[in-house]
């Protein structure tokens, strides 16, 4: 027998909603800024192996010279982003919610039996809550990415104003790169977020649009 259960509340919902676009414009306008340097290679014992990003990258999304736009942009939404942030940690924090998201003793453990499960090697499931072991990791280190964003960003944005924030951060060149790979890791977690999403099914995500899924109810014998 199936029944319609709560799953996330509409402030949930809200957050997260309105993270997503916020988010995309944040990573879309901070490429706009870094064409202008884009001064960072991947390297391995001293050889290049990749250049971000390849010209055909930036000539492909049509990024060349839009460089005051980037900034415009990067600078106004990020305080949307921010303030966006900040009520939800409040709120994760007074509703009690962070129960659910906090990694636990045994998350690490779960969370490579969930990995496993994903890629088709483990058939069985680890018992879970609201969110499974993965999701716990990957929420909780969003929340940590998002501080480090802020942080390096109002460095990048103000560096005198913000010098003794500057050096403990390693100086203005560290804040940059750290602030860049912060970027490279939110498009992967968008990546992998957006697989798990899939690999959920619809019910998973209807529940984020309407906060309700619908559950299989164990009958009472």
């Amino acid at each position: 027998m199936k029944e319609i259960k709560e799953k996330h509340s509409l402030a949930m919902r809200w957050f997260h909603w309105v993270n997503f676009p916020l988010l995309a414009i944040m990573i879309w306008s901070g490429f706009l800024i870094y064409w202008a340097n884009p001064a960072y290679d991947l390297k391995i014992l001293g050889f290049k192996l990749f250049h971000f990003f390849p010209k055909g990258f930036y000539k492909a999304l049509n990024i060349p010279f839009h460089l005051a736009d980037g900034m415009a942009y990067h600078f106004l939404f990020m305080w949307f982003f921010t303030i966006n942030g900040i009520l939800y940690v409040i709120y994760t924090v007074l509703s009690g919610e962070w129960r659910h998201l906090l990694p636990v003793r045994n998350t690490f453990k779960e969370a490579w039996l969930v990995m496993l499960h994903d890629l088709k090697i483990r058939t069985d499931l680890p018992v879970q809550g609201k969110y499974n072991a993965a999701q716990r990791i990957a929420y909780s280190m969003v929340i940590l990415m998002g501080v480090g964003s802020l942080l390096t960003g109002l460095v990048i944005y103000k560096p005198v104003q913000f010098n003794t924030l500057c050096n403990i951060l390693g100086g203005y060149a560290w804040a940059r790169a750290e602030h860049f790979i912060l970027t490279i890791g939110y498009l992967l977690f968008l990546i992998v977020h957006i697989v798990q999403v899939v690999i959920a099914g619809w019910n998973n995500f209807r529940s984020v649009v309407t906060g309700f899924e619908v559950v299989q109810k164990k009958e009472q014998k």
